[in-house]
């Protein structure tokens, strides 16, 4: 069976296959190099409607959203919980609906229920296109496209990397989209650290995946070392009385860094906690690619929402296209 070439929606990493994976982010390197999109393509995207439809918290990956759209020529708009009529009890399918129906045909959608895009995804009609900016626990897989574009953009590849993962595993969404991601892309090893409270029960089965107890035991002979939020409100679950203590046990610091070696690099999905689970020297030190996620992630949610609102057919013929 032949593989799709074109997406409609993007759900989650297994939406997604490897050669799919590799036209985003050729479109993405393609956006980074160009100064315009070819006429007809910017012609058609001028008329698009698109909406961040987000019910929690988000600022890198709702503005990321919005310049991305912006940067295409579309028309954006944001809609968030607080300013919607969820707040008089309308359900996010009935808001789905009125906004179909004025027009709207691309929603980047971020709500705390799993599989929330997935139910847009199903009702969405023809033409309306649905991008999962994250559902609870479950996904955000653009995140995770942003993740390992910049993996790409700095080895030259994500096959036969090493990639460390730590933090709290249990409730990161980022997580579980970043692991299935990786083994796709042929990541040598994708080791997963958390402590007891925040592991991953059970873990990933594939083949790439290791769990690790200690930080230190992780860290030797990776490629990228790649932390996670600790919700300030999960502090609790590890009876750990502060920052510090967290830090020193469970925290990237510049002695476990060395660890790594000097050819090693720093990621974070964001917000980050300083003191936390990063000393804040090693986020803004030479090794970090922490504001290059960011700044790569505008191309590639670019990249995504370009490959669903123009097909390559809509592209001139002997152009490059995305």
């Amino acid at each position: 069976m032949s593989t799709p070439t074109t997406l409609t929606h993007l759900i989650d990493i297994a939406s997604l296959h490897a050669g799919l994976i590799e036209r985003l982010f050729a479109c993405a390197d393609y956006l980074r190099q160009q100064p315009g999109l070819p006429a007809g393509v910017a012609e058609q995207l001028r008329h698009v409607h698109a909406v961040n439809m987000f019910y929690e918290n988000s600022t890198r990956t709702q503005l990321g959203f919005e310049v991305a759209a912006r940067q295409l020529g579309l028309h954006i708009s944001n809609l968030q919980s607080e300013q919607s009529s969820s707040v008089k009890g309308e359900s996010l399918t009935d808001t789905f609906h009125t906004l179909v129906a004025m027009g709207y045909r691309l929603f980047n959608i971020r709500h705390p229920q799993v599989g929330s895009a997935q139910q847009l995804a199903a009702l969405a009609p023809e033409g309306v296109h649905i991008i999962n900016a994250g559902d609870g626990v479950h996904a955000h897989p653009t995140q995770a496209l942003a993740d390992a574009y910049t993996m790409r953009d700095h080895f030259g590849q994500v096959a036969g990397l090493k990639v460390v993962i730590a933090g709290d595993l249990r409730h990161s969404r980022v997580a579980r989209s970043n692991i299935a991601l990786l083994n796709l892309l042929d990541a040598a090893e994708i080791r997963l650290v958390a402590p007891p409270e925040m592991d991953l029960q059970p873990a990933p089965g594939h083949a790439a995946v290791r769990s690790y107890q200690h930080l230190e035991d992780a860290l030797p002979g990776a490629d990228v070392v790649m932390l996670l939020r600790i919700q300030m409100e999960r502090m609790d679950e590890l009876e750990i009385p502060d920052r510090e203590t967290y830090l020193r046990q469970w925290g990237l610091t510049p002695e476990r860094m060395r660890l790594a070696g000097a050819d090693a690099r720093i990621m974070h999905p964001g917000p980050l906690n300083r003191g936390l689970e990063i000393d804040g020297a090693l986020a803004d030190g030479a090794q970090s690619l922490i504001l290059r996620q960011v700044q790569l992630g505008v191309f590639v949610r670019m990249a995504v929402m370009l490959t669903m609102l123009a097909p390559q057919q809509s592209w001139p013929q002997n152009h490059e296209s995305c």
